[in-house]
């Protein structure tokens, strides 16, 4: 054999390794998709049913929260497992993409292996938790809590597979087993010496654990859940020395509250409303309306993502059913894709308060707010944003050119809005029923999406063909938003016990100005951590430890959830590391670049609202009674 052969050997034998790794990758990922698929049409049909029986025929099922809850738990875990398949697990890329092309491999991995070996460190942990659960029963359906909780060490184990497939297809074998050894050598040792770092203060604790180690493995793009949940651990072994069954129990909690049921329910409305075409029709009849007019159909733009996002509760959703409708039309006109792109990731930053939207629901169920009161308090803010945003949309399209623009007649109007009708009808029927105790806030998004499939058949824009994959995009975007949520309970549990969360509150209470300097340092606080840590795991982390302390200081907390939402929002999507503004580029698919420079405006003058919105707390609870 001569070397040239050797070489060639050399380079194939990864690849051929590489491949072996996928297609068992891929055979795990088919199954569990298939799973997904029964859960969450099994989860609609139970709530639907909860929601027929108590409504119709005056029987409420006792069964149905108890079962609801077992299957939403169930497609949570193995959604997280779809999620880390289709790379869709919430990660900050910005500085990844920034190094040069030839680390990026070697960064990718370790993140990779981070996350494996936190998912082989809470596998054991979960076994326990579960086998523990045993002589726990559900009454209603007398059934062991195990078949429950067993979802939480299954999804983790085969996350945990899928993690190390993943390790072994993004480099050699050699490569691929030193990262894993390194990496889970390390977590070894620590686990091998509890209270090593005890006699450190808690400052100097928490400045290790919650800033160093967290911000490095968010640069590093570690899925943000695991970046908390390896955080967590290394202090509660190394600083505390508490065992870990208490992480699996605060997974458990976090993942469990009656009100996120709702949350792959309104996921998979928002896609039904984009694939049924139910979004064209309402733009279409908003076009009619004002696009005649100077700046028209940027107003349309900011008029369509309030009343899409009263749908779906789904940004992604949202701007890929509103964008293919609009932006060729606007460019045309002289639009450029820069503007357009800036001025649609500031609709999404404007419109997080409108429900139902998934932070609402988030916030209620981890701070303990009325989802009703968010629902309702959430809509004039978005209002007020949305003004703000269409004055200066009327400053910088004050010089367009209209002169090729056909307006709409009359007949042309009356027709469009007759046809969107029913699409417009959607939010006021979902307020209807939850306002008129038809339907719980988790259960009247089936009653939407009943809808939405009925609307869709007549229509003829439903494609049976495209259910799957609806559902599969449903199960992986929940299951994501779930793994952060169970992950962020466990770390903010940990912060509460460090005594982080009295320090904090003494540091927030004796801020000079009282109320209103605290409103002003939260709003600071949560751009920042909207930025970094997106929206939910934002809230989950830090809401239970600020809410109390704006209770103190009498302001209202619906006021103040919609304050933080909003500032919240701003972060998510203000680049340069806001992870919002790029999913936006990428779904219109303009450069990043582009946008930046007219991002400024919009983003000053949605600062601007949010800053009135929390100098005049009538506009969020105005119309609470």
């Amino acid at each position: 054999m001569n070397l040239e052969e050797s070489s060639a050997q050399a380079i194939d034998a990864p690849e051929g390794a590489a491949a072996i790794f996928g297609k068992i990758e891929q055979g795990i990922a088919t199954i569990v998709e298939w799973l997904c698929v029964a859960l969450t049409v099994a989860d609609m049909l139970v709530l639907l049913a909860g929601v027929i029986a108590r409504y119709g025929f005056n029987a409420p099922l006792m069964w149905s929260d108890e079962v609801a809850s077992m299957l939403f738990l169930w497609l949570a875990m193995l959604g997280s497992v779809v999620a880390l398949h289709r790379g869709e697990h919430m990660r900050m890329t910005a500085v990844v993409k920034a190094i040069p092309d030839a680390w990026r491999p070697l960064v990718e991995t370790i993140a990779l292996g981070v996350m494996a070996t936190f998912l082989g460190i809470m596998v054991p942990p979960l076994v326990q938790f579960a086998h523990e659960e045993t002589v726990n029963i559900i009454p209603s359906i007398d059934l062991s809590t195990v078949y429950r909780v067993a979802a939480l060490p299954v999804g983790a184990a085969l996350m945990g597979i899928l993690a190390v497939m993943k390790v072994f297809q993004k480099t050699s074998l050699g490569k691929a087993f030193l990262t894993l050894a390194i990496i889970g050598g390390v977590a070894g040792a620590a686990l091998t010496a509890p209270g090593a770092l005890q006699d450190l203060s808690t400052s100097t604790q928490l400045l290790i654990f919650f800033f160093c180690i967290v911000g490095t493995l968010v640069c590093l793009g570690v899925p943000i859940a695991a970046c908390f949940g390896f955080a967590t651990i290394g202090y509660l072994v190394l600083a505390v020395d508490v065992d870990l069954s208490v992480v699996a129990n605060r997974l458990n909690e976090g993942m469990s509250s009656l009100i996120l049921l709702a949350v792959p329910m309104f996921i998979f409305l928002g896609l039904l409303l984009d694939s049924t075409g139910l979004a064209r029709l309402m733009v279409g009849f908003l076009g009619n309306l004002l696009g005649h007019v100077r700046g028209g159909l940027a107003y349309v733009l900011v008029g369509a993502m309030y009343l899409v996002s009263g749908i779906s509760g789904s940004k992604a959703a949202d701007m890929a059913a509103i964008c293919p409708v609009l932006f060729p039309e606007m460019i045309r006109r002289g639009s450029k894709p820069g503007d357009l792109v800036a001025l649609l990731a500031a609709t999404g930053a404007q419109t997080e308060t409108v429900p139902p939207s998934i932070v609402l629901l988030t916030i209620g169920a981890v701070c303990g707010v009325s989802i009703n009161a968010l629902f309702t308090g959430g809509l004039l803010p978005s209002v007020v944003l949305g003004l703000a945003l269409c004055l200066l949309v009327r400053w910088r399209y004050r010089n367009e050119d209209l002169s090729r623009v056909k307006r709409a007649t009359r007949q042309e109007i009356w027709k469009s809005f007759f046809v969107a009708l029913p699409a417009l009808a959607l939010p006021l029927l979902i307020r209807y029923a939850v306002v008129g105790g038809v339907a719980t806030a988790t259960e009247v998004s089936t009653i939407g999406i009943v809808y939405c499939l009925a609307a869709g058949l007549y229509y003829g824009g439903l494609e049976l063909s495209r259910m799957k994959k609806l559902l599969i995009d449903t199960a992986s975007l929940s299951g994501a938003i779930m793994f952060i949520i169970g992950c962020a309970t466990s770390m903010s549990w940990a912060l509460t016990q460090s005594g982080f969360s009295r320090d904090l509150g003494a540091i927030m209470s004796s801020l000079p100005g009282g109320a209103p300097m605290f409103m002003a340092v939260s709003i600071v606080l949560f751009i920042i951590l909207g930025s970094v840590l997106e929206g939910i795991p934002a809230i989950v982390l830090f809401g239970p430890l600020l809410f109390p302390i704006a209770a103190s200081m009498h302001i209202h907390e619906v006021h103040y959830a919609i304050v933080v939402i909003l500032a919240m929002g701003i972060g998510l999507f203000c680049p340069p590391v806001g992870l919002g503004y790029y999913f936006t580029t990428s779904i219109a698919k303009v450069n990043p670049d582009e946008g930046m420079k007219p991002l400024v405006g919009y983003m000053v003058s949605l600062l601007i609202g949010v800053v009135v919105i929390a100098a005049v707390p009538w506009i969020s609870i105005g119309f609470l009674g």
